[in-house]
């Protein structure tokens, strides 16, 4: 039997649910529809949200031949297969639409093989990926083509679809309420997978003889719901993102949210806990030293304890950033630093901060004029300069008014009147 997803897939552009903000008559795609005017774009979008389906409507919209290829068991010999296809619809008078599915699957080589014939309009490309085509789409390629960015289903979408697959079944069995929020949530905006869910539930219920689906049998039709999460794609770098701005903002249940949503989703722990690392230093730093001590023993408490205990620790090393001090301060130091010397030519260590450990050194004046701190006025030599002879003072570190980094502020201002004083 064919399943209903196929059964379900929209027939007109205005039939497609969920991606008004793509297709309305004022958008850039729905003005080429309405002017028939083919042209190459990546449809960039989540599973199950209608790439597949909206690529074939386009095709008609644009009075084109529909090829498809999936990237996944297609190569160069298929792409010039497609070619010849198209130039065989040209001689007839008929422009192609060649649609490649999962196109971040390609290499660049295959994907170099598609531009000639790209470029030259021989065939309209469309290429559908769940990737950032920013990243996984060759420049030379996406300088050719539109991207359109599909969203994910909302509740008004599914509730349409819903509608329209109880359609399909005589008898249907209705689903109460709180059945059919769980179908919304399991299906976490994937068409695909809200229809299976939808088909396999009327099936059970027929064989059950119930005559209404509630939450519990709903929940026994169900395989286990997967939130979508891509070790090493975009959903991955957006979500740590998420993170990471949530601790910067000080939100620490916006913050406990995300690390729950990346370890939920199979995140590594010990890549999260790097990462908690990181933020002690970037975001906080010396406003509160004890962030960074705080996030360390967290890792090693999950590289002991392992999951779920270890887990706990991260959470908690989570909540202590967001409510932290914060002071990027020291990491700004650092990358000016760090700037500084990129671009800077080797400069001299000055004699006076020279090592001195053998006669020879000494000889040459290697430690001469330095004066010991310890041996100065308050334990601080006032006249002394620490930097290349033929480079002026630089002021990278410039502490925050927050947390510790207060009194670390008004200590460096002191030093800095007693060096004016001296000097």
């Amino acid at each position: 039997m064919q399943p209903l997803a196929d059964r379900l897939r929209p027939k007109t552009i205005q039939s497609v649910l969920g991606q008004k903000h793509l297709l309305s008559e004022q958008s850039p795609l729905g003005f080429a529809i309405r002017a028939a005017r083919a042209h190459s774009m990546i449809l960039w979008g989540p599973p199950g949200v209608g790439k597949t389906s909206l690529a074939r409507l386009l095709a008609e919209a644009f009075s084109c031949r529909f090829i498809a290829l999936s990237a996944v068991f297609s190569g160069v010999k298929d792409i010039r297969e497609s070619v010849e296809q198209a130039r065989l619809n040209q001689v007839a008078g008929e422009q192609s639409l060649l649609f490649i599915d999962e196109i971040h699957r390609f290499n660049k080589a295959q994907q170099d093989a598609l531009l000639p014939f790209v470029e030259s309009g021989l065939v309209c490309f469309v290429g559908a990926t769940t990737e950032n085509p920013s990243f996984e789409v060759n420049a030379a390629l996406l300088s050719r083509a539109q991207v359109y960015v599909l969203r994910s289903l909302d509740e008004e979408a599914l509730l349409e679809m819903l509608k329209q697959a109880l359609e399909c079944f005589q008898p249907a069995i209705p689903y109460d309420v709180d059945s059919i929020h769980r179908l919304i949530e399991h299906a976490d905006g994937d068409g695909r997978r809200f229809l299976n869910a939808i088909e396999q539930s009327q099936h059970a219920a027929l064989v059950a003889s119930i005559p209404r689906i509630d939450q519990m049998f709903l929940e026994g039709c169900l395989s286990q719901s997967l939130r979508r999460f891509d070790k090493g794609g975009d959903q991955f770098y957006d979500q740590i993102s998420a993170l990471h701005k949530a601790v910067r903002g000080s939100d620490p249940d916006a913050a406990l949210y995300w690390l729950c949503r990346m370890l939920d989703g199979g995140a590594d722990p010990r890549y999260l806990a790097r990462r908690l690392i990181r933020m002690a230093w970037e975001d906080i730093g010396l406003a509160d030293p004890r962030a960074i001590q705080i996030c360390t023993e967290a890792a090693q408490s999950y590289e002991r304890l392992g999951s779920p205990e270890g887990e706990l620790a991260l959470g908690q090393a989570t909540i202590y950033l967001a409510v932290a001090a914060k002071s990027n301060a020291g990491y700004t130091a650092f990358k000016k630093a760090q700037a500084l010397v990129k671009k800077d030519k080797s400069r001299e260590v000055p004699n006076h901060l020279r090592n001195a450990p053998t006669a020879l050194m000494k000889a040459l004046g290697h430690g001469e004029g330095y004066q010991y701190d310890h041996d100065q006025y308050e334990g601080f030599a006032a006249s002394q300069s620490y930097w290349p002879d033929d480079l002026n003072a630089q002021v990278f570190y410039r502490p925050s008014k927050r947390g510790l980094e207060i009194q670390i502020s008004e200590k460096l201002s002191n030093l800095r009147q007693l060096r004016k004083a001296k000097n």
